[in-house]
């Protein structure tokens, strides 16, 4: 099944305006499917592939004279002695369009994009589905539930693959290919801990120290952890919004998942009627919904400019989108039926912000869309509006 992607005019306009572009993102993505079908008559090689590797490695300028217009380069991080002969390349033929990297790990794949090819190339951050994709397919899940235990990785709507059985290799190939290339983790099983404790805090405000002692780490460890997650993109940390508002502000970032079939199947979820049940129900309701919010910047090719608001009473704004100068709130609460406190977020916001009361969002678990004064009330499965307006 063929599932278009949202992001497919956003690749189009950098190519035509940049001699390389890069597209990153997780694993699985669908990175790949993304770049062949936009650029169906471009040269396509993947440097996963042993052969072509050396040759790219050993003989960087002949690997390139082979693509005279340019061409598709997948995995690219795997021969970044390219990069300083691409960058020879483009500045020679001074055009847009040349070429096409695409990279998962993006530790190697950026770390060489801005050595060598700094002011030539534009990045773009493919994450797996939205909800909008897959509506506009015509195969959207059959509930929210269903949605939050499937996750939206493109293997499980593709290929019609299992949930848990892909969820479950997709954690032991990510652990075997990327973990241990990167530090060197000998103890898998703690690695592994450390991961289900941080889906036990999916949404929470991070302590590293609590997720060290936790795991039986050290704290060195347990950051340099958590950083390889982010760079991987299997990890966000949503950063606290700085305005002062003559309150003592929350200062330490939160903790999100990007995909929800990932953080359901770290905590032993299996089913669509035991997340309803569950007590982090609510956290992984969030989870998702941020993951909306940032794919929609992602996709367009913007920086994700999302933050939340707490200051030490606990008084606090989930979500706040930044956009032309102001911020927009968004709460977000997943029960099905609207209720008062749903609005004290906003009603606190309205208080702080200056001028003209402002827009404001709720995005929650139910069916039906309201209009409560200033607020918009956005059932789950109608995120799509409310992320275009944003």
């Amino acid at each position: 099944m063929k599932i278009a992607r949202a992001a497919e005019d956003t690749l189009r306009k950098l190519y035509g305006e940049y001699p390389v572009v890069v597209v990153t993102g997780p694993r699985q993505s669908g990175k790949t499917t993304l770049v062949r079908t936009v650029f169906q008559n471009k040269p396509y090689v993947s440097l996963e592939d042993l052969d072509e590797r050396e040759f790219a490695n050993e003989d960087p300028r002949g690997f390139l004279e082979r693509y005279p217009h340019g061409a598709i380069l997948d995995e690219a991080q795997h021969s970044p002695g390219l990069f300083s002969y691409i960058q020879t390349r483009v500045d020679n033929e001074n055009r847009s369009g040349v070429f096409v990297l695409t990279g998962s790990q993006q530790f190697g794949l950026l770390s060489g994009v801005t050595q060598s090819l700094a002011g030539r190339a534009a990045i773009l951050s493919l994450l797996p589905f939205t909800l909008g994709e897959l509506q506009t397919a015509g195969s959207p899940p059959s509930s929210l539930q269903e949605l939050l235990v499937s996750g939206l990785y493109p293997p499980i709507y593709d290929r019609n693959a299992d949930p848990g059985t892909w969820y479950g290799n997709y954690v032991r190939t990510y652990l075997e290919r990327d973990v241990r290339q990167i530090l060197q983790v000998r103890d898998l099983s703690a690695f592994q801990r450390f991961l289900r404790m941080c889906a036990g805090r999916s949404g929470q405000l991070v302590n590293l120290s609590a997720l060290a002692n936790d795991c039986g780490v050290t704290h060195n460890t347990a950051k340099s952890w958590l950083s390889v997650l982010e760079a991987s993109y299997i990890l966000y940390f949503l950063r606290p919004h700085h305005n002062n508002f003559n309150k003592r502000l929350i200062k330490t970032p939160k903790l999100y998942f990007y995909d929800t079939g990932l953080l359901v199947w770290l905590l032993g979820i299996d089913t669509p009627r035991q997340v309803t049940t569950h007590p982090l129900y609510g956290a992984i309701f969030e989870t998702w919904v941020v993951g909306e919010l940032l794919k929609a910047r992602l996709n367009r090719g913007q920086e994700p400019r999302l933050s939340f608001w707490q200051d030490h009473s606990g008084h606090e704004v989930d979500v706040l989108v930044e956009r032309s100068g102001e911020a927009i709130p968004v709460e977000i609460k997943a029960g099905q039926t609207v209720a008062s406190d749903f609005f004290k977020g906003l009603e606190l916001w309205k208080t702080l912000v200056e001028g003209n009361p402002p827009k404001g969002y709720i995005v929650y678990g139910g069916t039906t869309p309201q209009k409560r004064g200033h607020w918009h009330v956005i059932p789950w499965s109608g995120i799509g509006d409310l992320v275009h307006t944003i």
